[in-house]
Formats: structure tokens, C-alpha cells, sequence
């Protein structure tokens, strides 16, 4: 099995700065795609950023500029920095990790979330 756990989250004015991160655990041989998803109250769960396991990343257009995801391949770690906070930011965020667990054999794994809010 393979387990993720997020973690960093909590409240925060806006303009400041939080930084999540998500550990992977349990039975991997490698990960491929390193993710943050998001889900504000009332709306569907959109891709914030992602990040494969050769360093090529993608953002949301929404947080280009202020959001930044690393990831540490030794440690399965998965970071997201995220500066200038507004209030739309708020919501759920979640890891996902494409997982190969044996050779040959992959998953897609999330995390239970960890909830951002930014409001004054």
C-alpha cells in the first residue's frame, strides 16, 4: 500500500504565505508525477501544479508567478509554496502521486487533504 499525507495548511491573511507539503509512503519503487489539486466550497477540483519525476512542471494560470511546486525524489516529497495569497485561494488542497509500486505496475494515489483559507 501506499499512503500520502499533506500538511501546512491553515489560515492566513491575504498577500501572505503558506507552504504545503505531502510525503508518500509504503511500497513504491519510483514516482512519476508529483501533484496538487484543489477544491474551493461548492466548485470541482481543478489541477493547481504538477511536477514529473524529470522536473518538467505545469501551473494553473490562476497561480503562475505565485505558487511554486519542488519535489525531492530521495524522499518522496512533493512541495508547494505559495506566496501572495488571496481570498479565491481558499479550499481543500490535495496531493496526488502516480506511483510505480513494482515494475510495471502503477497507481494513482491521493491524499485526504489539508484545508488553506485566506481571508482578513
Amino acid at each position: 500500500q501506499v499512503q500520502l499525507v499533506e500538511s501546512g495548511g491553515g489560515l492566513v491573511q491575504p498577500g501572505g504565505s503558506l507552504r504545503l507539503s505531502c510525503a508518500a509512503s509504503g511500497s513504491i519503487f519510483s514516482i512519476n508525477v508529483m501533484s496538487w489539486y484543489r477544491q474551493a466550497p461548492g466548485k470541482e477540483r481543478e489541477l493547481v501544479a504538477h511536477m514529473t519525476r524529470g522536473g518538467f512542471i505545469n501551473y494553473a494560470d490562476s497561480v503562475k508567478g505565485r505558487f511554486t511546486i519542488s519535489r525531492d525524489n530521495a524522499k518522496n516529497t512533493v512541495d508547494l509554496q505559495m506566496n501572495s495569497l488571496k481570498p479565491e485561494d481558499t479550499g481543500v488542497y490535495y496531493c496526488k502521486c502516480g506511483v510505480v509500486y513494482e515494475v510495471g505496475r502503477y497507481l494513482e494515489v491521493w491524499g485526504p487533504g489539508t484545508l488553506v483559507t485566506v481571508s482578513s
